[in-house]
């Protein structure tokens, strides 16, 4: 019998230019003289210089290659000039809230707003805690997240931030996460880290921008890896809206003990290429998740959405509800996947994708998936891509309002289910007054 081997998930080169940029990174890391974090460190690399970059060969990377990052000479940003921002982008969300800012994956204190965090809530940049007390993060760092560009963000990451609630801590006001990409001289990468931690009956919304300020090639590689105790609630809100030559690639890593609930919007505006890729693990009974997303997109520009929930625990809930609207050349994906382990009975579970195709160019594909062990479940999924309805356009028109005004107006209330599901009511405004902005330009 001849033996097959395996191809290469991505041209050599291209991992070989990583790794050995990785050579000179290594020595720059945080937390060196920490043995757990070495360890992890190591195996993550391994791991990544087996698997390479996730090409066509990945079943769930078939719809989105990373094989055209290898064409970029992208340097490290920790090995480069520091970048500096000296004010907030005006592109984030006009949020009143405490604010925490990421240039190029480092935390930036000057632009930071921490003056009303309640009594319970502890935010620190990753790389102090690593430096310093290395310890604390040992049982939530790298224990969740998974895949290529997770391990490749485990060996390269020089910082973040870890977000800690006591248990029974309220926080009332939303936590903004600002991540901004520069890229001054040269194109550049870098790895953001941020662990959230929910202790029992702990309650949070935590708001993500991701922007750059420049026009030139940057790619953001993050990972989130998020631990909610008992009962305990995260609104989580994430809002790409990368540069227009901005790569964003992004592994959140979710899991959920009794009757705790996870509730996340994303809304993608922006990037060349956005990949947001989620696992979601109901670990004990009663726990919920609902996951909603909108992907405005034209041009050439690519959003891939792909999710995964495990039900591993008993009358546990999830819904899924992905919204898109495509333009010019611009393509989106949905793949989402719910698994349902054996002792995952009483298991409710839905999901529903849909998408508008304003252009004969555009593409939008949707690949729902259930996978059930378990034989006393309710489980469903959907899926739906169209052209915006014409006897709509002509109801609105035949009343005096002039086409493109209509045809925004539709496409605004086919977005405004995900919209309308955010709980906290600046947040909900700030991302509608954003889509109705950015549909203004389409169509």
């Amino acid at each position: 019998m001849t033996r097959r081997t395996a191809l290469k998930s991505a041209p050599e080169p291209a991992v070989t230019s990583l790794l050995t940029r990785h050579e000179v990174l290594a020595r720059h890391l945080p937390g060196l003289n920490s043995r757990w974090l070495a360890e992890c460190r190591t195996a993550a690399l391994a791991r990544f210089q087996e698997a390479g970059l996730p090409g066509r060969q990945v079943e769930e990377w078939r719809y989105t290659p990373l094989g055209a990052l290898a064409g970029i000479a992208f340097q490290p940003a920790r090995l480069s000039p520091a970048a500096e921002v000296h004010a907030l982008p005006t592109a984030i969300l006009p949020l009143d809230g405490c604010r925490l800012m990421m240039v190029n994956g480092g935390l930036d204190a000057a632009l930071c707003d921490l003056g009303r965090l309640p009594k319970g809530l502890q935010v620190h940049s990753l790389a102090h805690v690593l430096n310093t007390h290395p310890e604390r993060l040992e049982p939530w760092l790298a224990t969740s997240a998974a895949g290529p560009m997770a391990d490749l963000n485990s060996a390269s990451f020089h910082d973040g931030v870890l977000i800690h609630l006591a248990a029974g801590t309220v926080a009332e006001t939303p936590l903004h996460l600002v991540s901004v990409g520069v890229a001054v001289d040269h194109p550049v990468d870098f790895h953001p880290r941020v662990v959230v931690v929910l202790e029992d009956e702990a309650r949070a919304t935590l708001v993500e921008s991701h922007c750059g300020v420049v026009d030139q090639p940057y790619f953001s590689n993050g990972v989130v890896e998020i631990y909610l105790g008992r009962n305990a609630h995260l609104t989580h809100v994430k809002l790409q809206d990368e540069a227009p030559e901005g790569w964003h690639v992004a592994s959140h890593a979710v899991d959920l003990a009794e009757g705790a609930a996870y509730h996340a919007t994303v809304l993608h505006t922006g990037g060349r290429l956005a990949r947001h890729q989620v696992r979601v693990r109901l670990r004990g009974p009663h726990a919920e998740a609902r996951l909603d997303g909108a992907y405005l997109v034209d041009g050439i520009a690519q959003v891939d959405d792909t999710i995964v929930i495990d039900h591993e625990a008993p009358h546990c809930r999830s819904r899924q509800l992905w919204k898109g609207v495509l333009d010019g050349k611009g393509r989106g994906v949905f793949q989402g996947k719910v698994r349902v382990a054996r002792a995952a009975q009483k298991t409710d579970a839905y999901q529903l994708s849909r998408a508008l195709l304003l252009s004969p160019q555009a593409e939008a594909d949707g690949k729902p998936e259930l996978e059930i062990y378990a034989d006393d479940v309710k489980c469903g999924h959907g899926s739906a891509v169209g052209a915006l309805d014409d006897a709509a356009l002509f109801y609105l028109t035949s009343r005096g309002i002039g086409r493109a005004e209509a045809r925004r107006i539709l496409m605004e209330a086919f977005v405004a289910e995900v919209i309308d599901g955010v709980e906290e009511p600046a947040v909900r405004e700030a991302l509608a007054g954003l889509v109705r902005r950015r549909l203004g330009g389409m169509g």
